[in-house]
């Protein structure tokens, strides 16, 4: 009998797997705090003997290097892929030996990176479950065009191919286990549902039910913006990350902050966005330690600046640096816990700026106040419709287009409230007075804000 284990990273929206027997296993696409791997495979009292990397990430660090060399395990890695580290290059067709009947076939799944590998478990020589990475996701598959622009076009094509090959050559009842698609922006859209198989996966994905050409043209249409900090990852990845630290940081005191802050480093307060609002350090920047931390702090901040981690308990401070370190931001300059009275100096009280729904806009606007609306969607979410006389200004490019935001009062939205409390605090902290709207935008219409779009070609 053979186990799978599903290990998610839901910050990122991405899965690592762990399978196997009763005394052997391997891990699939590990995540970088290896920890949780090892725990796991504990709980299941077996040995990981193999590491398998599906391609080289892009969106995340990874913890395969460090987790084989210290469990002693084969390190398997598509031989197409260029690293800096000794490893077993895997073709396709190699066969890697598990456990007692068990055993993990590489199989060429080029398109989502050209190296792209999928493993297929199998059971006595039969097909059991494939392990996809960012080749067939669930309704979905991986983005093609995180490697080189000029390859976009024709990784699409291996994609379409690749998917096609996984669906021709298993059996419907193989379980589908991809590694992203889970919320990862390196899904080309997003599926739904947690669990599938290749049979259900030939009924409801597009891949599967479309010609090459209708694929490619759809797939390329669709894609979303990149996050900054992919061009990081894959980087470190192929030289071979360090293993990770996650000792506490040191901590720092108010003055310290105030020094951090002049020397124009990125204080970040971890706080609810709903406390952040109502008082914080004037400068800080508010992203949520339950929000999708890690995406969006790693996309805005210049890369490499040193952050300073503020949180209500040492524990949210864990939380974040554990999510930081997957992305590659292994270690803060400092942290401190409490709340804004313990963080800010002497004889200076916290800033603060208030916080709306879209009816409050609306009556804003009746009033004929002096106020500018601010959109910062991505462009796919603002193609579906926008209020009218908004400016659009999407979360990831504000840093660099603060000057571009007009004069007068800031009404920042988003779709549901988190990246527009991110917004907000970019823009309180650049001097402007912004109020924060934590409101779904299907509230906009029943307020009775005039709505424009979506756009012709939507």
């Amino acid at each position: 009998m053979f186990f799978v284990d599903i290990l998610e990273t839901e910050g990122l929206g991405n899965r690592s797997h762990l399978a196997g027997g009763a005394e052997r296993a391997v891990v699939v696409d590990p995540p970088r705090d290896i920890d949780r791997v090892i725990a796991a495979a504990a709980r299941r009292g077996v040995r990981i003997v193999a590491v398998a990397e599906t391609h080289v990430h892009n969106d995340y660090v990874t913890g395969g290097l460090e987790l084989a060399r210290l469990t002693g395990a084969r390190y398997l890695v598509p031989a197409g892929a260029e690293v800096a580290y000794a490893r077993v290059p895997v073709a396709d067709g190699d066969v890697e030996p598990l456990d007692e009947g068990l055993a993990l076939r590489a199989v060429a799944t080029p398109g989502h990176t050209p190296h792209h590998t999928a493993y297929v478990l199998e059971e006595a020589g039969r097909p059991v479950a494939a392990f996809t990475g960012g080749s067939l996701l669930i309704g979905s598959v991986g983005r093609p065009d995180l490697v080189e622009p000029r390859l976009t076009e024709r990784l699409a094509r291996e994609q379409h191919a690749s998917a096609h090959r996984l669906a021709h050559h298993l059996a419907d009842e193989v379980a589908v286990l991809p590694t992203h698609g889970f919320g990862s922006f390196c899904s080309a859209s997003q599926g739904g549902g947690d669990r599938s198989t290749i049979g259900a996966e030939k009924a409801s994905n597009p891949v599967l039910a479309q010609d090459v050409d209708t694929f490619v043209k759809e797939l390329l249409a669709g894609l979303d913006d990149v996050p900054a900090y992919y061009a990081h990852m894959g980087p470190a990845n192929a030289g071979g990350p360090a293993p990770v630290d996650l000792t506490a940081p040191r901590r720092a005191d108010a003055d310290e902050i105030a020094r951090r802050l002049a020397a124009g480093e990125w204080v970040v307060d971890l706080r609810s966005r709903v406390a952040f609002a109502a008082g914080h350090v004037a400068g800080a920047f508010n992203f949520e330690v339950d929000g999708q931390l890690a995406t969006y702090l790693a996309w805005l901040i210049p890369w490499g600046r040193p952050v300073t981690l503020l949180a209500e308990s040492a524990e949210d401070v864990r939380r974040a640096q554990r999510e930081l370190a997957r992305v590659g931001i292994d270690r803060p300059a400092a942290a401190a816990v409490g709340s804004p009275a313990d963080w800010v100096e002497e004889g200076v009280r916290p800033a603060s700026f208030p916080r709306a729904v879209f009816a409050d806009l609306a009556a804003a606007r009746r009033r004929g106040e002096d106020l500018t609306v601010v959109d910062v969607r991505r462009d796919g979410e603002r193609a579906g419709g926008w209020i009218e006389g908004s400016v659009h200004i999407p979360l990831h490019q504000l840093p660099r287009r603060l000057a571009e935001v007009p004069a007068g009062t800031v009404w920042v939205h988003c779709a549901g409230g988190m990246r527009a409390a991110i917004a907000a605090s970019l823009l309180d902290a650049s001097g402007r007075a912004v109020v924060a709207v934590d409101d779904g935008y299907g509230a906009a219409a029943d307020a009775g804000l005039a709505l424009v779009g979506p756009t012709p070609r939507d």
